[in-house]
């Protein structure tokens, strides 16, 4: 495959995000063997954006592993600096995964409920309250479960 091609400012965006990654993938002297290539396939798979170090004192070898890593790969070299290499792969998504997320209802909300004091010069007290998705807040502050939706009964769904 061969590498993809950023424009700059896409690659700027890539280099800012991979600012504080840690590098995933350490190449040794070995070099590039088959099963870091594999690694590195999984990292990208994993992550999108990776950063993988190299341990050779040789900058044209680096720089020869780098645009061999992108094209084999199918990455975008982001960034090449000292002995850091910064490879970028949009994330496959599964189908699975979307049909998942599409069926999910929403998680549980936190919500700040002032209550005023009775006196007059005091603050008013702040709590936080969860609310979960088969639930609401009163106007009181406090939380209710949603009732469940009304049955109507079998003779009155004849008579109409």
């Amino acid at each position: 495959m061969p590498a993809i091609q950023l424009t700059i400012p896409q690659r700027k965006e890539h280099r800012a995000q991979a600012h504080h990654l840690d590098p995933v993938v350490m190449i040794g002297n070995d070099g590039l063997t088959p099963a870091v290539t594999k690694e590195i396939d999984a990292a990208l798979n994993a992550h999108g954006l990776i950063k993988v170090r190299v341990q050779g004192d040789d900058r044209p070898a680096r720089e020869a592993m780098y645009q061999q890593l992108a094209d084999e790969l199918g990455a975008a070299p982001i960034q090449h600096i000292g002995k850091l290499l910064v490879l970028w792969r949009p994330k496959v998504r599964k189908e699975k995964e979307k049909a998942q997320d599409e069926d999910r209802k929403p998680g549980p909300r936190d919500f700040k409920v002032l209550k005023n004091s009775t006196r007059g010069g005091q603050r008013p007290e702040v709590k936080i309250l969860r609310v979960l998705g088969n639930q609401r807040l009163t106007p009181g502050g406090q939380v209710k479960r949603a009732k469940p939706p009304r049955l109507k009964s079998v003779k009155k769904g004849r008579q109409t």
